[in-house]
């Protein structure tokens, strides 16, 4: 009879652990989502582009392929936020923020890192386009006419030229010379000598001490 309650013992045991197993089965299996959307291939892409092509979402951390027709999932995603991307050699994807709150309701909103606070909202299922083809090669640049005549040595070389064939012939223009004379004229009208004015000043000279005074007002 011991043994007897023993084993009986032992498989309500059993069976007990059985069901404890399956409800947390259950209850995980409830908290895990799926993220849906479809990834639009940029123009010109060559056939099997979708083999090329795969979507993860953070960093990595789950994984989707895409079907001949571009959409995706990406399953047993528990809730929480996501950034989701879509990996392709050839081509950038803008990523989008997926947010899945415990009541299994979809947010999508644009990512940024910058303003964190900001909120654009995308449609969900997401619709993935690409943005921009990737640039691996910079362009050689090309010699060109322009860059040489503008460099530093050959303006340097340039200019003084330039200023020795057209200073003579300004100079030679009656009307230029006359407007130089006058200019000249004027600036040298009763300008004393600043040697006179300063030898003055140092011999102790009085009189040649109120000249020079007056010849200074006079000019002011």
């Amino acid at each position: 009879m011991n043994f007897i309650n023993k084993s009986i013992c032992l498989l309500l045991i059993f069976v007990n652990i059985n069901c404890i197993f399956a409800e947390s089965d259950e209850d995980l299996s409830n908290d895990l989502y799926v993220i849906e959307g479809k990834v639009f291939p940029w123009d010109g892409s060559p056939n099997g582009w979708q083999l090329m092509t795969h979507v993860m979402a953070n960093g990595g951390d789950y994984y989707g392929y895409l079907r001949e027709d571009g959409t995706f999932t990406i399953s047993n995603v528990p809730s929480g936020s996501y950034i989701v991307e879509v990996v392709n050699p050839n081509y950038a994807y803008e990523p989008v923020r997926v947010e899945i709150n415990s009541k299994g309701k979809f947010r999508a909103r644009k990512v940024n890192l910058i303003q964190t606070s900001q909120v654009i909202q995308v449609p969900y299922p997401l619709k993935m386009r690409a943005v921009t083809p990737f640039r691996y090669f910079q362009v050689r640049e090309q010699w060109r006419v322009a860059d040489f005549l503008f460099s530093p040595m050959v303006l340097m070389m340039i200019l003084p030229l330039l200023l020795i064939m057209v200073i003579p012939k300004v100079m030679n223009d009656p009307e230029t010379r006359k407007d130089l004379e006058q200019f000249n004229s004027l600036t040298s009208y009763n300008m004393p000598e600043m040697s006179e004015v300063i030898t003055s000043f140092l011999t102790g000279n009085d009189k040649q001490k109120t000249k020079a005074i007056k010849a200074t007002k006079k000019r002011q």
